[in-house]
């Protein structure tokens, strides 16, 4: 006699809840994360503009603060940047924190910190 395998009903609703739970989780975290790479990429674009590399600081947040109307980039604000000079590199980070709403009052709070360093 061949025993059976396969997979049983219970079985399966446990895995398809659980990937479902992740897939969402997912889908809940991905525009937090995709904010800091378009934030992050937008510090580089500033950074490597030969412009900017002499320009003060309300020339470079204006430009910043430009590229964020573009980007619809709320979560970091002009004022909120931190530019220094790396020897003749300009170097720009933020840190933020977004607090992220899972389910009832259980919430993801993530820390980004986007520099425009290599």
């Amino acid at each position: 006699m061949h025993r059976q395998r396969g997979l049983s009903v219970s079985g399966f609703l446990f895995w398809a809840v659980i990937v479902v739970f992740a897939v969402l989780l997912g889908f809940k975290l991905a525009p937090a994360y995709m904010e800091y790479l378009t934030i992050q990429k937008q510090f580089k674009a500033i950074a490597g503009d030969p412009a900017m590399n002499s320009a003060q600081r309300p020339a470079i947040e204006r430009a910043f603060y430009n590229r964020t109307t573009i980007e619809n980039i709320q979560a970091v604000t002009p004022q909120d940047l931190e530019i220094t000079k790396d020897g003749d590199q300009l170097v720009i980070r933020a840190a933020y924190s977004v607090r992220v709403p899972l389910v009832a009052n259980i919430s993801a709070c993530i820390d980004f910190n986007p520099s425009s360093e290599k």
